[in-house]
């Protein structure tokens, strides 16, 4: 068999790399480019605000009753799907109440754009490219079954046809607590194949209000490949005309509040674009987060196609969370709740007070028993800390005559104490030991009071209705008895002045710095943290009480157990001429 030429091989070789630089060249300098043109116009055609022009706002229930609508119905939440744009924008969360009162009515979470606060979900397709063929939009009526109702058991599916060859149906399911699944299938009757892109929103309008506190995030929330992205309201509407955009394979993205919150969740399989933004609409500030897919559905001639993703929109119950997270697969889907950055030991804390609590009926009295647990994990600890301190304070009347002698020599004055610990094996910094392993622990707590649910509108005994809320009692007002409403900053109720007399016990238990200034600033300690915890929700201030209660005890006991027994005012009993035992007459 002859062999072909050399020169007939080399042509053949560099016409194929003559073709792969072509195709390369063609798909780097104009294919790419083109279809990201065509991405480009379809997230600005996606992400256009629902109102373009400045509309007053309108009460919410008028514009509810002027729109054609499915009601939602479960034992979670009721509402109403609007048919016009076939958006989820009206939604009431019927087992949380506005506040601790039963007549305050239901926590309304989702409004239809034009009201205040309006707060909606809307979901579609974009064609590729854009305006090649009629789609739905937020304005397309649908038709939803005669009677139809939307309920645990029984989903919803609305239809539209656009007159053009195109069928769109939407069924909508609730699948879980607060997690709606939305199937969009589209039929095909036309002779041309079309091209849709997934996409969908959640907006804000007006600026949701802040609950100010440092310890829980609130704000646009999502997970992208991995990662929490946190994005604030201020931030976003300083920067409006650089939206926050992170491309990514599923995830989750949406808005965040203390206790609520509602997300968009793409196909896991699918690789979007979410955008985080700022949105001016003329006399309103609005806030979107939305998603659009990479790669758009096609549909042939005679075919039908489909696309699922979900919305969650609801309460943030742990339990239910974690359910979610774990029947779907969500990308880190618990991470909805902010348990900072002690995670491990806020959802150690959190387990161990519901576990506490479903066996004695009250969040209360859980946080009482969880508060002594807590001190016997550092009871060896606490007692070693305890006895160290018990020698100090015996140690005062040296430290006085050290004081005396060096009255204007402070550098002396330390180094001679500093001698004296050394030579009576004191350690003066195993006081802070203790502290220093239950400052996590009490933030922990703090986090899992202010920010869990489960705690919200949870009584105690007596005046106390909702552990999360500060003592709504007052020392200014005469605990109710004076006819007058005191300011935020002088609510010091039963509980902070029980706290701050458990601390003043406590601090005279521990050796006095040296420092006069120091021991004046100890002095007021008291004073200041009742002050400032008048501020704090109760189930917390209960716990520091209790806590002080019980080291005040433990640490009684070791000192009198070391011979050193003090008064009221913290005094060593046996150092006070009028407290020393008379010797017995002979």
């Amino acid at each position: 068999m002859n062999k072909p030429p050399a020169i007939e091989t080399k042509n053949i070789v560099l016409a194929v790399v003559l073709s792969m630089i072509i195709m390369l060249g063609w798909q780097y300098y104009y294919a790419g480019p083109a279809q990201k043109k065509l991405q480009e116009q379809a997230q600005v055609e996606a992400s256009k605000p629902v109102t373009e022009a400045a509309v007053p706002v309108q009460d919410r229930a008028t514009l509810i009753a002027a729109t054609p609508r499915v009601k939602i119905e479960t034992d979670q939440f009721s509402g109403s799907i609007n048919l016009a744009g076939a958006q989820l924008d009206d939604l009431h969360l019927i087992k949380h109440t506005v506040d601790v009162s039963p007549s305050s009515g239901a926590v309304t979470l989702l409004s239809p754009s034009g009201a205040p606060n309006a707060y909606y979900v809307e979901q579609n397709f974009v064609a590729q490219p854009p305006g090649s063929v009629l789609v739905p939009d937020s304005k397309t009526v649908w038709t939803a079954p005669a009677g139809a109702v939307l309920t645990l058991d029984k989903p919803l599916t609305l239809t539209w046809d656009n007159g053009a060859g195109l069928a769109f149906a939407r069924t909508i399911s609730i699948s879980d607590d607060y997690l709606f699944t939305v199937k969009q299938t589209v039929t095909n009757t036309s002779a041309t194949a079309v091209n849709l892109i997934p996409y969908a929103r959640v907006q804000r309008q007006d600026t949701p209000h802040i609950a100010g506190y440092w310890v829980f995030f609130e704000g646009m929330l999502g997970v992208h490949n991995g990662g929490l992205n946190e994005n604030k309201y201020a931030a976003l509407k300083k920067t409006p005309e650089e939206p926050v955009k992170v491309d990514s394979t599923g995830g989750w993205l949406g808005f965040t509040d203390k206790y609520w919150a509602t997300m968009l969740i793409p196909d896991k399989q699918a690789k979007v674009t979410n955008t985080y933004k700022f949105v001016n609409i003329p006399g309103r500030d609005a806030y979107q987060a939305d998603y659009l897919a990479d790669d758009a559905i096609t549909v042939a001639p005679g075919a039908t196609a489909s696309y699922e993703d979900h919305v969650f929109a609801g309460v943030k119950i742990v339990d239910t969370i974690n359910s979610i997270n774990k029947k779907y697969g969500f990308e880190k889907f618990d991470l909805m709740i902010d348990w900072g950055w002690f995670s491990p030991i806020t959802k150690t804390m959190f387990y161990l007070l519901e576990f506490v609590k479903n066996i004695v009926g009250n969040f209360g009295i859980a946080i009482l028993l969880v508060t002594v647990l807590v001190k016997l994990l550092v009871f060896p600890i606490a007692n070693k800390s305890y006895a160290s301190m018990s020698k100090m304070k015996a140690l005062k009347p040296q430290m006085d005559e050290i004081k005396e002698k060096y009255p204007d020599d402070k550098t002396k004055v330390q180094q001679e104490t500093m001698e004296l610990y050394k030579r009576e094996k004191v350690n003066p910094m195993a006081g802070c030991l203790p502290m220093l392993i239950q400052i996590p622990i009490f933030f922990s707590l703090y986090k899992v009071i202010l920010t869990t649910i489960e705690l919200r509108h949870a009584p105690f005994y007596g005046w106390i209705h909702d552990l999360s809320a500060p003592d709504p009692t007052s020392l200014f007002n005469l605990f109710g008895l004076i006819p007058w409403h005191p300011w935020p900053s002088l609510m010091i109720g039963v509980w902070p002045l029980l706290m701050g007399i458990t601390m003043w016990v406590q601090m005279r238990l521990n050796p006095a710095p040296a420092d006069p200034i120091q021991a004046s600033m100890f002095n007021w300690m008291p004073v200041m943290f009742t002050f400032m915890l008048g501020t704090f929700p109760v189930g917390l201030v209960i716990y520091w009480t209790w806590s002080n209660t019980l080291s005040v005890i433990q640490q009684s006991y070791i000192m009198k157990k070391h011979g050193t027994e003090l008064d009221l005012f913290g005094n060593i009993k046996n150092s006070i001429p009028f407290l020393k035992k008379k010797p017995a007459s002979t």
